[in-house]
């Protein structure tokens, strides 16, 4: 039957820093790399070969990708890059320490802004150092100036459903590697999560989730490779 596994990036330099990240390309730090590495042999030592791999058009997601699938030998596989995988935009917060932005807007409001399903940080600025209004991935697209959980499950599931589901039902081992935000959206509709407890739920970084799907492309349990 098929089988999904979702690794989200390993640890980047805002990870490492508790800065609000995004849609802005920040790179792996070493132990993100390590988590990475470590993604792939686990694949190759639990024998789950991945045959398809997708990823976002974001740095971190994609050297993940190529790190794991060459510590297991599938660096030649096809891989698809797409936006709607990317990270959750966090408009104006992008860049801002977490820490220090609670101290200025308070805890209350930051926890609304980072985990309420569908109120978006504030905009951010046209013009700002981190607007990406003229990245050459981007082209042709209204890039968003911020969202909610809630927007990025309307981007992420129709991707889902047109892109890569598809291609699971034809049989192939699919590796999609993303971010919380674009994984939790996933997440959410795989395991039919309520709006409530899906903001509640972390995906760790460089950890493989495995879903089994039967004949009818029903999934299973999601569970950690590392535990089966």
């Amino acid at each position: 039957m098929p089988n999904l596994i979702l690794v989200r990036h390993g640890q980047s330099q805002w990870n490492l820093e508790n800065r609000f990240t995004g849609w802005w390309d920040v790179d792996l730090t070493e132990k993100g790399v390590e988590e990475a590495i470590a993604a792939g042999k686990l694949l190759a030592e639990k024998e789950l070969l991945p045959t398809r791999a997708f990823t976002s058009l974001q740095l971190r997601a994609i050297k993940t990708l190529h790190l794991a699938l060459e510590s297991c030998g599938r660096l030649w596989i096809p891989e698809t890059k797409d936006w709607r995988l990317n990270e959750r935009h966090y408009g104006g917060l992008t860049g801002l320490n977490k820490a220090e932005t609670a101290e200025k807007h308070g805890e209350e409001q930051v926890h609304i802004w980072r985990r309420s399903f569908d109120t978006p940080p504030p905009p951010l600025e046209p013009g700002s150092e981190f607007d990406l209004a003229s990245d050459p991935r981007y082209a042709g697209l209204d890039v968003p100036d911020t969202e909610s959980l809630k927007l990025t499950i309307e981007r992420v599931l129709p991707y889902w459903e047109s892109d890569i589901l598809p291609v699971l039902a034809s049989g192939e081992t699919v590796m999609i590697s993303a971010h919380g935000n674009s994984l939790r959206a996933l997440v959410k509709h795989l395991s039919n999560i309520s709006d409530e407890e899906i903001t509640g739920l972390e995906i760790p970084t460089g950890q493989p989730i495995v879903y089994d799907f039967d004949d009818r492309m029903q999934p299973g349990e999601r569970h950690y490779l590392k535990d089966r």
